[in-house]
């Protein structure tokens, strides 16, 4: 719990991916701690929801970029 709270702390208490508060109904209770699958070393606290789409997407950079990139070019609505 104490390594927990260091990092939740050093992240200024927001998701590393899309900086959603603890609050936030896209954490569920608390934030997920986001691990390299290989290695095990921790990579920092994500909510639930960045976590998960980070997971479906095997932890791929390409993917997560590929992904992105087909998002833009379908762009219907931007914020």
């Amino acid at each position: 719990m104490e390594e927990y709270l260091a990092i939740l702390d050093n992240q200024g208490g927001l998701c590393c991916v899309c900086g959603c508060s603890g609050d936030s109904p896209r954490v569920l209770g608390s934030f997920a701690v986001d691990h390299d699958h290989t290695t095990g070393a921790v990579r920092g606290l994500l909510c639930n929801q960045c976590n998960r789409a980070i997971g479906m997407l095997d932890d791929s950079p390409t993917l997560l970029k590929k992904a992105a990139a087909y998002l833009e070019n379908h762009l219907t609505n931007p914020k």
